[in-house]
Parts: structure tokens; sequence; C-alpha cells
């Protein structure tokens, strides 16, 4: 997927069909969008394109972030996109809706077939809806296709639902609107040395960034993508109250992969987050603390064996 950081022409020799929205998460009804507009594209002899934007760090417009950039990118390049424009917010939000459909759907991407969900909008100050888009396109014989908005449990599934689930940790929740597991991709980067010195199970530290959404404390069962390979794990979300009882404990998240002992320091592994296991509590011992660890990792590998027995 080539990836475009800027307003510009993106590679559309035939035209494009273009998906439209934020797709923060690329859920269930951001795959239907973006899935359309593939499929659109493939019957067409178009080129499969998506446009978004890219919102400052300490923007709080959306909440905290679901995934990070290089997992949204890897998701929706997996959908079939092959023209991806991400421009900062600021490059066009000022625009009026009449400049946005020709400043950036006829220039930059020579869109013949528009796809979105029923909430979209655009132009400055959110001007134009789908109502809208539609009498700007139809002069310029631009199809557009409004995509039903996916549904779970009776309600639309959206990025603020999401982010509700995964905080009150309903990660079984979260995982079926998104479509496929939430995960990180943060960078492993070195703690206090307490999972190989203290307790006997060295862990693999990713800290989420300030802008990140963090899920709800507690114990998962995970999995790590290493060394080519999937690894399954358990992975303890929290402030660690048994080692560090102080008042300003960091969170950390910290990831035990059982039977590995590799050095990634640096890298930057993608970690599944598959089931709630349990919350975290401050523990007597750091053995009874050793002994969850141990368990939840014995957790994931049947979970994951079971998993593989069913495929």
């Amino acid at each position: 997927m080539q990836i475009y950081q800027s307003l510009t022409p993106i590679h559309a020799p035939q035209g494009s069909a273009v998906a439209l929205g934020y797709f923060d998460g690329v859920h269930c009804g951001h795959r239907a969008v973006l899935g359309a507009a593939a499929a659109c594209a493939a019957e067409k002899g178009l080129t499969a394109a998506a446009f978004t934007f890219e919102l400052p760090a300490s923007s709080t417009l959306k909440g905290g972030r679901i995934l990070s950039l290089a997992q949204k990118h890897a998701r929706i390049a997996g959908l079939g996109i092959e023209q991806y424009q991400e421009a900062p917010f600021d490059a066009f939000r000022s625009l009026s809706p009449e400049d946005f459909v020709q400043k950036v759907l006829v220039d930059c991407f020579a869109a013949r077939e528009l796809f979105c969900g029923d909430n979209f909008t655009f132009g400055a100050r959110a001007a134009g809806n789908v109502e809208r888009l539609r009498e700007l396109c139809k002069p310029l014989g631009i199809g557009v296709h409004i995509v039903p908005m996916a549904q779970y449990n009776g309600q639309t599934v959206s990025s603020t639902r999401i982010r509700a689930a995964l905080e009150e940790g309903r990660l079984a929740d979260a995982n079926a609107m998104l479509g496929e597991p939430y995960a990180i991709d943060w960078p492993v980067v070195h703690g206090k040395g307490i999972g190989g010195g203290l307790l006997g199970t060295p862990t693999l530290n990713q800290n989420y960034p300030a802008a990140a959404l963090q899920p709800c404390a507690g114990v998962y069962l995970t999995r790590i993508f290493l060394d080519g390979q999937w690894r399954p794990a358990a992975t303890g979300i929290g402030k660690r109250p048994t080692v560090d009882s102080s008042a300003d404990a960091a969170v950390t998240c910290e990831t035990f992969v059982p039977d590995y002992a590799g050095d990634i320091y640096g890298r930057a592994p993608v970690l599944e987050f598959h089931k709630y296991y349990c919350p975290v509590r401050k523990f007597n011992s750091l053995e009874e603390l050793a002994a969850l660890i141990h368990r939840a990792a014995d957790e994931s590998k049947a979970y994951f064996a079971g998993e593989n027995a069913t495929k």
C-alpha cells in the first residue's frame, strides 16, 4: 500500500474507488466501507484508495488512539487498499464542501466512486453531509455509495463503544467490534528487571505512549509475534502493587512469554490481546505473584492450543 502524508495526486491512472473516513481502530464498520471500495475497484478496473487524516499526537478530538499508525496501516492494507492518503487535518480542515470535492476527491484521487458511512461529514465545520456529497458529485459523474453501519448487540459499532469496552475490561466485546483482536506494537523497553531477577519470569515491557488508549488494568491472555511465529503469552497492565506500592507508581505493560529467552529490546513486536484473565491485585509475596504469572501463561498455552485444534 502506497501511503501519502500530504494532499497530493495519488497513482490512479484509470481513476479510483475511494473509501472515506477516519478509520480509527479499523473496526467492522470501517472494514465494510474499505472492503466495498476495494471490491468496486477490482470490478471496474479502478484503483482501490482511501482518504483519511492524521491528527496531532496531542489532539483529543477523537479520543485515545486505539491502534498505532503502523497497525492501522497494516490492517487497511490487508483489506485491499492500494493508495492511502493520510494528510494532516490542518491541511484541509478549512476547505468548503465544494473545494473539498474538487481539490481532494477530483484533483488528488481522480475519484469515480466514493464509499462512506451515513454519518460521514466533510468541509469546514463539518458543513457537508452525505446528501451534500451526492449533490456535489452527481454533475461530476462520481458515484456515492452509503455503506450500512455495522451493528453489534443491537447498536451501531463505533470507536467510542470500542474504547469504552477496552477501558472496562470487556475485551470480547471490543474484539468482536474490531473484527480482529486488539493489538499493540509499542517498542520493547528496559524495565526494572523484577520479572527476571526476583520472580523468575522475565517480561517484555511495551509501555503505552500518552496519546494511546490504555485498556483496563488486568492480566490478559495474549500472543506475540516473535522470530517469525506467534507465541502464547500472558500480559499484565497496571501499577504492579505487589512490587511498587507508591502512589505515583507508573502503569506498565509487561508480557511473559513462556519458553522464550531472546533479546528483543528496541524491536516492536505485535502483541494481540485475546482474553481478559483477571484483575491486578496486591499479593502477600513475590512467590504468589510469580505463581499467578505462570498460571496465566499456562492458560494462554492451553487457549491457543485449543484455537489451533479447531482450525
